[in-house]
């Protein structure tokens, strides 16, 4: 049984930082691909950022690059999301997700496992 479990989510202030963490509980066999998926009130959820089981590869949405940076580490089976200058657009709820996968997937439709998501909320 395969758990996503996001955190970090809260409040920030434009202009600051914020850093979520997705753990993995029930580890998959293998590689596992991982990503940060967002979605805003009124829009289409959109990725915001992926990586490969290895870390060699990431995925960034382009409009993000300068601000988004993603990693993780798999001895503590965790994945981050790291924000940086945040503004009022990133407000949204920010989903973990994953899938059995040794190379880099960049869609939501790509993942198998999800968890519940947290929210991040930019305020002025």
């Amino acid at each position: 049984q395969v758990q996503l479990v996001e955190s970090g989510g809260g409040w920030v202030q434009a202009g600051g930082s914020l850093r979520l963490s997705c753990t993995v509980r029930g580890r998959p066999n293998g590689a596992y691909c991982m990503g940060w998926f967002r979605q805003a009130p009124g829009k289409e959820r959109e990725a915001v950022a992926t990586i490969s089981w290895n870390g060699d590869q990431t995925f960034v949405q382009y409009s993000l690059r300068n601000r988004f940076d993603i990693s993780k580490e798999n001895a503590k089976n965790t994945m981050y999301l790291q924000l940086s200058r945040a503004n009022l657009e990133d407000t949204a709820v920010y989903y973990c997700a994953a899938v059995e996968a040794t190379g880099l997937a960049t869609v939501s439709r790509q993942f198998d496992y999800w968890g519940q998501g947290t929210q991040v909320t930019v305020s002025s």
